[in-house]
């Protein structure tokens, strides 16, 4: 048998309290998972982290490991007779890992096969994943299937419910989907880490939202109404006289939802755009323009106001 140092797995003194092999625990998992992570050996690492803190959060088991000492990690060796006063016959596990005698000890510890102890309720594991979200999926909440590796061994795929408004970073706790109760104990809960996936489209900003909004200089010039995204489809935006680029013009109330019945603002950042060729029609027009015009493009102070209130209306 290969003993395997899970304090250090886990990065832990062996006094550790509870909440700190928790806390231990829950960095690891996140920075480990196979879904986050895509150094050499995560999953394998993913999982030693799992059998750690299986073991350690567990007084019974963990009591039981720490009567071994401290070792070498990978060394070899043979649990002593009649191991824990549980009556272990040292040979029967010759063939197990660690991880096997321990949890064949919980059981018979907890009045499983041939134990003496009395049972007593124990809560199920809890799981933790990250997930990758849509800003649309964000917005309006979605249900997803999320493969999990289950204590016991083997994976498991569970449905389940993302609420609408979530955020970027998120942590969202669903109660009672995690691992089953045993003797009675409380179901584990599950642990969503929320990321969001980048929009071709928009950028994020807390709950609200920014795009860029392509103007031609007439449109910027003159006003304009121009058809526009918004996570609940195009709406038309009036573009008053004379705005510049940079300025940000505000559709209040069209950002993500926050999961309160309330939502962030999207703002179109104006950017003015101008034809690589012209026609002969368009060049004398811009001639006739440049004779004209009193405009000094490089005189103005630049000080005005940045953002706006833009008006909107459905799009047909």
């Amino acid at each position: 048998m290969k003993y395997k140092d899970y304090y250090a797995v886990l990065g832990v003194a062996r006094d550790a309290d509870a909440d700190a092999i928790k806390k231990a625990y829950r960095k690891l998992a996140r920075e480990h998972h196979p879904d986050v992570s895509k150094a050499s050996g995560a999953e394998e690492r993913f999982k030693d982290i799992g059998e750690a803190y299986a073991t350690l959060k567990d007084p019974e088991k963990r009591a039981a490991y720490d009567q071994l000492g401290q070792r070498e990690p990978g060394a070899d060796f043979s649990p002593p007779p009649n191991w824990n006063g549980g009556g272990f016959d040292t040979h029967s596990f010759d063939d197990a890992d660690l991880a096997d005698l321990l949890a064949s000890l919980g059981r018979r510890a907890r009045g499983g096969h041939g134990g003496r102890g009395a049972t007593h309720p124990q809560r199920g594991r809890d799981y933790e994943t990250v997930v990758k979200l849509t800003l649309e999926q964000a917005h309006r909440g979605t249900t997803l299937n999320l493969d999990l590796a289950r204590e016991e061994g083997g994976t498991s795929t569970l449905e389940v419910t993302v609420p609408a408004g979530v955020a970027d970073g998120q942590r969202v706790r669903l109660r009672g989907k995690g691992g089953k109760g045993v003797h009675g104990g409380a179901d584990g809960d599950i642990y969503l880490h929320i990321h969001l996936l980048p929009h071709r489209v928009f950028r994020v900003d807390g709950r609200d939202l920014q795009f860029d909004l392509m103007l031609a200089p007439w449109e910027a010039a003159l006003g304009a109404e121009v058809e526009v995204p918004t996570l609940d489809g195009a709406v038309v935006l009036t573009v008053a006289a004379g705005t510049r680029a940079g300025r940000k013009l505000r559709l209040r109330g069209r950002g993500l939802a926050d999961g309160k019945g309330g939502r962030g603002d999207l703002y179109a950042v104006a950017h003015i755009d101008v034809p690589a060729t012209l026609t002969p029609a368009e060049r004398d027009l811009f001639e006739q323009l440049a004779k004209v015009s009193t405009f000094h493009a490089r005189a103005g102070s630049g000080k005005d106001n940045d953002k706006d209130t833009a008006h909107e209306r459905a799009s047909a």
